[in-house]
């Protein structure tokens, strides 16, 4: 919903949070990468790798946008970017993530005699998305939904 980390800590710069978040990022990646790699060695439930391979490939993509695309694109707003510009839009680590979709179904003013948002403009699913990230919302999801039989524990009859 486009909340950044110094909306949440405002003692620091927009860029600082950029940095921390794609260097979380980086490191999350690793240990994702390293549970699915256990999960599919020790043949755990196919939910648990799909879910889990959904969350690693969404965190990849989002990393090499952030990383990246800084430097190998110019800036897009209002444009089309080109590739290996002269001049990258932000230096490494400081790229954004750009397959952005949006489908705002429906607009509408509201009514000028209803409280509180009488007269103001109202975009219906008006947030903005990307493939990553509901690659990543669609793992969590599966865990999510799925938890009890992902994470059971053999019983003895089905350990024989």
């Amino acid at each position: 919903m486009g909340a950044k980390l110094n909306d949440f800590l405002p003692f620091i710069s927009e860029d600082t949070a950029k940095l921390v978040l794609t260097l979380f990022r980086i490191v999350a990646i690793f240990g994702l990468g390293y549970w699915l790699w256990d999960a599919v060695k020790k043949q755990t439930s196919t939910l648990l790798n799909w879910a889990l391979a959904l969350i690693f490939a969404g965190a990849l993509g989002n990393i090499i946008d952030s990383v990246f695309y800084g430097v190998l694109f110019s800036d897009s707003y209002g444009q089309v970017a080109q590739i290996f510009h002269a001049e990258g839009y932000a230096p490494l680590f400081y790229g954004n993530v750009v397959d952005m979709l949006q489908f705002p179904l429906v607009e509408w003013t509201w009514p000028s005699w209803m409280p509180w948002v009488g007269g103001e403009e109202y975009l219906f699913f008006q947030y903005i998305f990307n493939i990553a990230d509901t690659a990543i919302s669609t793992g969590v999801g599966i865990l999510i939904v799925f938890n009890k039989q992902i994470f059971s524990k053999p019983t003895v009859a089905e350990t024989q």
